[in-house]
């Protein structure tokens, strides 16, 4: 071998073992990068850069966490799936619907999912507002059925919820109560904005008239403008409360109201109370906290609230909302005692048994 090819050889082995090490530094500093987010034993919020009206659950061995999503027909609705708090905070969403139907193909608002008893057996149903791409008189409610027990689909689509009011209707989500079904949803009175709650025969249709379950009445229903929406049911002991997010979602003092069922016919105003005060309000590191749901931790012992907020009292009511989340007790009376949203700067144990 002449000495210049010796040279070239040398060089070329020397450049393989160079890229294999590169190669082999890399696997192990991902590997342990794995290792540690599997392993991490507590989180900060949020969970997001950017996640307005979350949604969120555990169900066989994942998180599942949905937001709204703003945008035209091929924006669609998106999901993250993960094992981990850890993992689900790095993972990317996916979109696990898209309808290019022009009255409802844009601005995907407050994707709720549930697991019901369909004809087929048990499916996940998506419920979420969506409308044309001229954003926002004509919002709907839309809803979607998964092909198994899947909560990131395939979905098809079952049809828009309504009454006979066909009109601006936001923010649905599920009662189960007594055996029965209901909708809870948000709509407009003038240029107030109300909960009403409808009878359903089944997870895709209205079988009744809506009821009024609130209208602002409180002044911290009313800043800046009259709004009560956003409901979520939450039971607890044989106790059945619907949490509401109060006044302009652009407000400093954007916060979460309850109604307690008393007894009675659910569609019935009289049979829930309402709390004078919020239960659930911002602070100096968290602003207008709003829009929440709840969720159980892996091993069932623990409640948490999932909920969007800002960083300074001047955040918009977009995208700049992130989503946070945080367990919560109960009081001595059965009542849920939320506390005040944790600060960005907490260390918080991830949910129990994950």
């Amino acid at each position: 071998m002449k000495l210049v090819n010796k040279k070239r050889f040398l060089l070329i082995l020397t450049g393989m073992g160079v890229f294999i090490g590169l190669l082999l530094g890399g696997f192990f500093i991902l590997s342990n990068h794995k290792t540690d987010v599997a392993s991490a034993t507590t989180f900060r919020n949020p969970l997001n850069n950017g996640g307005p009206d979350p949604w969120m659950t555990y169900y066989d061995g994942n998180y599942y966490l949905a937001t709204t999503t703003w945008g035209g027909p091929f924006t669609g609705l998106t999901m993250r799936k993960a094992a981990s708090i850890a993992e689900l905070k790095n993972t990317k969403s996916k979109k696990i619907w898209m309808d290019l139907t022009p009255s409802r193909s844009s601005n995907y608002w407050a994707p709720e999912f549930f697991l019901l008893d369909g004809p087929d057996g048990l499916r996940w149903y998506g419920y979420f507002t969506g409308g044309p791409m001229k954003c926002c008189d004509n919002q709907r409610i839309q809803v979607i059925e998964s092909a198994g027990s899947d909560p990131m689909g395939p979905y098809t689509y079952k049809g828009q919820l309504k009454d006979s009011q066909d009109t601006r209707n936001i923010d649905a989500s599920i009662l189960q109560l007594n055996g029965s079904i209901y909708l809870l949803f948000a709509g407009r009175e003038g240029e107030e904005q109300r909960l009403y709650i409808a009878p359903m025969s089944d997870p895709w249709t209205v079988s009744g008239e809506r009821a009024l379950l609130s209208a602002p009445t409180y002044d911290w229903e009313k800043s800046v403008r009259s709004i009560n929406q956003g409901p979520v049911a939450l039971q607890h002991d044989g106790q059945t409360f619907i949490v509401y997010s109060a006044s302009y979602c652009g407000s400093p003092d954007y916060s979460l109201g309850m109604l307690t069922y008393t007894g009675g016919d659910p569609l019935q105003s009289d049979s829930w109370s309402k709390s004078p005060t919020p239960v659930f309000q911002g602070t100096d590191e968290a602003f207008s906290p709003g829009h929440n749901t709840f969720f159980k931790s892996p091993d069932g012992s623990q409640d948490w609230i999932v909920y969007h907020a800002n960083d300074s009292a001047s955040g918009a009511c977009d995208m700049q909302r992130t989503t946070r989340m945080q367990p919560f007790t109960w009081n001595e009376d059965g009542t849920p005692d939320f506390g005040v949203p944790v600060s960005p700067q907490v260390d918080l144990p991830v949910p129990s048994e994950e």
